[in-house]
């Protein structure tokens, strides 16, 4: 039996379904309104006393934690990370005056096991928390139930998007209505797949092409494969052939989330060092720092709503 590895957009996909499918009325205006505070958590792990913004400076180093295998954003080359998140949190650490040494994660389940296991208690078997987590979506529904996080730092945002061969589509390029004939392809479980699994009456099911990571689905779409390609835009201008693919943001009709901010995680008892971080990134994002890290991936920057 193969396994399916997990990757964060498969976890995403699922975290912005439910927080779409949430009543609105007084959350619109507050969306605490209707949140019930947690029990304290028990058992948290023993490592993370002590790593106030004092104690980080004192040692000279901060640990960040990044997705592993998740290109343009962080992996692994040449025995380094690397990425956009990568060059982001030493960024972080130079404002800081120490050290970064980034860990690389896997993606569990869910955000919040994501955010259990490497911020605010570690994990179950080997291994501790990290200072900082990178590539945190900001929700404020979401925020408000798990309050162990600060989530703060939004240093970029993200979309969806369609790679189209601009050889097949030479005048307009496609929208969703397309895929009743032409294929596409996507990453598995991802939040584009299920939006084009959803299309009404199904119309689409059938030319839509599964891969399991969002970089497979853009090699087929290099290759001649399939006609287009839909995921989040960062990763489809990182693997696009600049010459031979158009990478365009079309009306997304019944798409309840087609956009969210980023930012990072920290423990809720280091509140000086989340100010700190918050800091470091928005004067990156004043002088350009951050959109030049995007660009030099081949990426467009989005800004995030602050």
């Amino acid at each position: 039996m193969t396994l399916r590895r997990r990757t964060p957009w498969r976890r995403l996909a699922a975290l912005l379904l439910a927080l779409s499918a949430m009543p609105g009325g007084a959350a619109a205006q507050d969306p605490c309104a209707d949140h019930i505070p947690q029990a304290r958590p028990q058992n948290a792990s023993r490592d993370i006393v002590g790593q106030d913004i004092d104690a980080i400076q004192e040692r000279g180093y901060i640990t960040i934690a990044v997705y592993e295998d998740f290109p343009p954003y962080s992996w692994m080359e040449e025995g380094e990370p690397t990425g956009i998140d990568v060059d982001i949190a030493r960024l972080i650490a130079d404002s800081l005056g120490v050290e970064a040494r980034i860990k690389l994660v896997d993606a569990a389940e869910t955000l919040d096991a994501d955010l259990r296991n490497n911020i605010w208690q570690g994990p179950v078997t080997g291994g501790g928390v990290s200072n900082i987590m990178m590539r945190v979506p900001y929700d404020a529904r979401f925020a408000c139930r798990v309050e162990q996080v600060v989530f703060t730092g939004q240093y970029a945002a993200e979309e969806i998007a369609i790679a189209y061969g601009l050889s097949e589509y030479p005048e307009d390029p496609p929208t969703p209505p397309y895929f009743r004939f032409d294929t596409v392809a996507v990453e598995n479980d991802s939040i584009a797949d299920f939006y084009l699994g959803a299309f009404p009456g199904g119309q689409l099911r059938d030319q839509v092409r599964r891969h399991p990571t969002m970089a497979e689905a853009m090699a087929s779409l290099n290759a001649g494969e399939v006609m287009a390609a839909m995921g989040p835009r960062a990763q489809l201008e990182y693997h696009a052939d600049p010459a031979e693919t158009g990478v365009h943001v079309p009306p997304l009709p019944g798409f309840a989330v087609g956009r969210w901010e980023l930012g990072v995680g920290i423990h809720f008892a280091y509140r000086p060092l989340a100010y700190a971080v918050d800091d470091a990134i928005w004067a990156a994002l004043d002088d350009g720092r951050i959109a030049a890290i995007h660009a030099a991936y081949g990426v467009t920057h989005l800004p995030p709503n602050r």
